[in-house]
């Protein structure tokens, strides 16, 4: 019922599909600067969801193996947030600031959707 990769496998298909409409709304509205900055906000979000994936992959073999276990690469996910950020204020005419929060915020959106689904089916 728990299984990372399978959860992964269907975050992954939905942020793409959010991602080629954010691409067409980008591509056919005037709006472009708020689509880009969801396109990188939500590009970002998937890339900390890929490395928190990575990092339970690793912790799980390290318990198996009873070695130290690490972090969980909180760091490396916020750092990858703040790049985010950094492109859209140091750029402001490509990316709209509050859409790139969005984005960044989208991952959580999806799995909270995807619990509520999945859970309903049940």
């Amino acid at each position: 019922m728990f299984d990372m990769h399978l959860m992964f496998r269907r975050y992954r298909k939905y942020i793409l599909y959010l991602l080629s409409l954010y691409v067409a709304g980008w591509g056919f509205t005037e709006y472009q600067s708020v689509f880009l900055g969801l396109v990188l906000g939500t590009s970002i979000s998937l890339y900390n969801l890929w490395i928190m994936v990575r990092k339970h992959n690793q912790f799980d073999r390290a318990i198996q193996e009873g070695r130290k276990t690490g972090s969980l690469g909180t760091t490396s996910r916020m750092a990858a947030a703040g790049v985010a950020v950094f492109f859209a204020i140091k750029f402001p005419d490509y990316f709209h600031l509050v859409s790139v929060v969005i984005g960044l915020m989208t991952m959580y959106i999806v799995i909270m959707i995807d619990y509520v689904v999945q859970h309903s089916r049940a």
